[in-house]
């Protein structure tokens, strides 16, 4: 399992500041929190993915990581 953890308006379309997920690639994951959470999905292309800390494409494989983070963009500086 991986945690999921969401970020601001992430963690407000998902209703949720983290989760356990088993989803295998990280394709998998975004089409699946695109489905489960529509609100979300609207925002999903928009934000950054970090598996471990580094963003990964989405033939990126979950099965050894630990942490999945959902950043939308962020204003200010």
């Amino acid at each position: 399992m991986t945690r999921v953890r969401y970020f601001a308006a992430a963690e407000e379309a998902a209703g949720r500041a983290e989760e356990q997920r088993s989803e295998a690639t990280l394709g998998e994951l975004r089409a699946a929190l695109a489905a489960e959470y529509p609100g979300l999905g609207g925002i999903l292309p928009r934000c950054a993915v970090l598996v471990d800390g580094e963003r990964r494409d989405d033939e990126a494989t979950l099965a050894d990581a630990e942490t999945v983070d959902v950043l939308p963009p962020f204003a200010g500086g």
